[in-house]
């Protein structure tokens, strides 16, 4: 159940991650700071996948959103995996 714990916490703190950088785009000096540096570092390399398949409509960018829930499904699969393997 540690396991599990520890990964749940871990996949709620990148999606605040995520979360974070994406509302920092609507304020561009947050970025140049040290703390949103670090953040994309991190988000970045993970939404910049989904930039490539999924173009921005007008001045919208809908990659996070997809990213997000994307996200969703791999906790939940990493989850079915654990039951399997733990349980």
């Amino acid at each position: 159940m540690a396991i599990i714990q520890i990964i749940s916490i871990g996949f709620q703190i990148y999606s605040l991650m995520l979360i974070i950088y994406i509302l920092m785009s609507w304020v561009p000096a947050s970025r140049g700071t040290a703390f949103g540096q670090i953040l994309e570092k991190f988000c970045e390399p993970y939404l910049g996948f989904f930039r490539k398949f999924i173009p921005p409509i007008g001045m919208i960018d809908f990659s996070p959103i997809i990213a997000l829930i994307v996200l969703t499904f791999i906790e939940r699969g990493v989850y079915k995996v654990l039951s399997y393997i733990l349980f």
